[in-house]
């Protein structure tokens, strides 16, 4: 869920043996003062070092800066599960960012490795949308309407294992911003595409706007040939005659934070910063997308503003940590982020100082607090998912 900052509520201190999210709690050392105490940092810092080559912290872009100095690597989601598969040696894989990213963690990495997030209510909003229950209950109507033999699925890094699971066992494959078209490429490979009769369709989880703008702007399709399932509404609110004439049939999903974003945004910044340059993510509405002047992923975004000449003006369209980040990174440019309203990521934003040191110390104590674990069978299909993306030309 995306959120505007406050600074007026208390912060949660945690006192000692408390577990953030457990009255009982477990034992843990001292009392945790606010984030902006530098014992905190300090704290932090001793745990980690004491804890060495055991223990590799994964921090995602949208981690707020008090956490991210603490990460090993920093990436997306895809990119930080690989480099915990990449650390066979390191027993404890600490994973600043939301659940679904530690359930990949969990999938790729070795038996003998433990995925930790320091806040277990750390979710994903967009991940949330599509449940297992509501999937199966559409492939079933899929199958009802005579479709299901011609349905790929194809899901976003951004949905949980069960859903990761559902497309390996179906035939499908997991994708990622940067990938999707060629993901939509290998799926309308599958069957025969030049009868449209049995070519060949698309079910694209849970982002509909990344499934729409993948379709239309990079693959040539009309929105017409898009139609979206909403798992509310029996039979998803759609007819037998719109599914058999939808290529893309995208579930109604969506990210909260990139959601926000309207094509007004892109006309106020264009009239108050003369020549600036819109960047966005894919995760945004179609309409702002076609206002943008570059699309592209979380990396992507990075490595256009890491190329930009200097002097240039940017307004940027995705999560506001990243943006301030790179404001800070690159101050021989002009960036600043997209709409007026200032907003985070609130469950990304769940990570804070005070969970982690929590973690780390737990763990300097012999005590593994958090783990995410993802059961044999649900993991084995979703790493067959992954293996298909990964496989991918």
């Amino acid at each position: 869920m995306a959120m505007a900052t406050r600074t007026d509520l208390p912060l949660f201190v945690l006192g000692q043996g408390t577990d953030p999210h457990s009255e009982k709690g477990v034992d843990c050392p001292g009392e945790l003062p606010a984030a902006s105490d530098p014992a905190l940092v300090e704290r932090a810092r001793k745990a980690k070092e004491a804890l060495g080559d055991r223990l590799f912290v994964l921090g995602h872009h949208y981690q707020r800066d008090e956490v991210i100095q603490f990460a090993d690597v920093t990436g997306d989601s895809f990119k930080l599960a690989r480099q915990a598969a990449a650390r066979p040696e390191a027993e404890f894989i600490v994973f600043c960012g939301v659940h679904f990213m530690a359930e990949s963690a969990d999938i790729l990495t070795s038996g003998g490795q433990k995925v930790i997030l320091p806040d277990l209510a750390a979710g994903c909003s967009m991940a949330d949308m599509a449940t297992f229950d509501q999937v199966e209950e559409c492939w079933e109507a899929l199958e009802d309407a005579g479709l299901g033999d011609r349905v790929i699925p194809i899901t976003y890094m951004n949905s949980s294992a069960d859903i990761k699971a559902f497309c390996g066992r179906n035939g499908g494959a997991v994708c990622t911003s940067s990938n999707a078209r060629r993901a939509l490429d290998w799926a309308f490979e599958q069957g025969d595409d030049a009868c449209r009769a049995t070519a060949p369709k698309v079910l694209f989880l849970p982002d509909q706007h990344l499934g729409r703008n993948t379709a239309v702007l990079e693959m040539g399709m009309s929105l017409e040939d898009c139609v979206v399932w909403n798992p509310h509404r029996p039979g998803g609110g759609l007819t037998r005659e719109e599914l058999e004439r939808a290529r893309m049939i995208l579930w109604r999903g969506h990210c909260s934070v990139h959601g926000r974003f309207a094509a007004g945004s892109v006309d106020e910044v264009r009239a108050r910063i003369p020549g600036v340059n819109v960047l966005v993510h894919p995760e945004c509405r179609h309409e702002v997308v076609l206002k943008a002047d570059h699309v592209g992923s979380t990396e992507h975004i990075i490595e256009t503003l890491e190329a930009a000449p200097a002097g240039s003006s940017w307004a940027v369209g995705t999560e506001l940590n990243l943006v301030k980040r790179l404001a800070q990174r690159f101050p021989d440019k002009s960036i600043s982020f997209l709409d007026r309203t200032v907003c985070y990521c609130s469950t990304m934003n769940r990570i804070d100082l005070p969970h982690l040191v929590w973690a780390l110390e737990s763990l300097v104590l012999g005590e593994v607090v958090n783990q995410i674990t993802v059961d044999p069978d649900t993991a084995h299909w979703a790493r067959v998912a992954l293996d298909r993306m990964l496989a991918l030309p």
